[in-house]
């Protein structure tokens, strides 16, 4: 019976090691929760401080709006607030934990999250410059979303659930264009908070 146990142990112990050299565990659910409150943070001023309303963006073309290049500066300090603390505090479980942050599997990982995201990058600055500012949010929603799910390969499952969801609420977001404010609030804000608490307290 003991060596049964052993053996039942010895297992779970080569698992664990193989999950580990295979799959980025240093993410932490409080580099979701910051991410949700800067997306939120950013939503609340573009909508109140810039008056951005895209109930007038319905469904095409249009001449654009006077503050793209704010909008722009708010998406981008969004997105690099977000990834300089998901990069500072995986660096930070990681060497708590007496590993290496930047390795094999964390530059797989940081692979597979970019190829999606430049070629929708490029395509949402295509889209802006031929005045579709209304699928600019959509199609963040969904080139992030297919990103999370390409990059879910190599850390939790979790990433690839929130990949999911993030693109459902773009594609959701292309039919209703009126609301897409309000879903991109919810996918980048709501939805990470979400995400990170349910990180924080399963995954130390």
């Amino acid at each position: 019976m003991k060596e049964e146990k052993d053996y039942i142990q010895d297992i779970a112990e080569i698992r664990s090691m193989m999950e580990h050299s295979s799959k980025f565990l240093s993410l932490s659910g409080w580099s979701g929760i910051m991410a949700g409150v800067y997306a939120l943070a950013g939503a609340f001023i573009v909508w109140m401080v810039y008056d951005f309303n895209p109930s007038y963006l319905l469904y095409g073309l249009f001449e654009p709006i006077p503050d793209v290049f704010e909008l722009f500066i708010i998406a981008m300090a969004v997105l690099v607030m977000a990834l300089v603390t998901a990069f500072f505090d995986s660096f930070r479980k990681a060497r708590s934990k007496g590993e290496k942050a930047w390795n094999a599997v964390s530059k797989k990982l940081l692979t597979n999250l970019a190829v999606p995201l430049v070629a929708g990058g490029v395509l949402i600055i295509a889209v802006a410059s031929a005045g579709l500012v209304g699928l600019v949010m959509p199609l963040t929603l969904i080139f992030y979303g297919l990103a999370l799910y390409n990059g879910g390969n190599f850390t939790y499952r979790a990433i690839k659930i929130l990949g999911v969801v993030q693109m459902f609420l773009g594609l959701l977001s292309c039919f209703f264009i009126e609301y897409s404010l309000l879903l991109w609030a919810f996918g980048f804000g709501i939805v990470h908070i979400i995400y990170g608490v349910y990180m924080f307290s399963k995954i130390r």
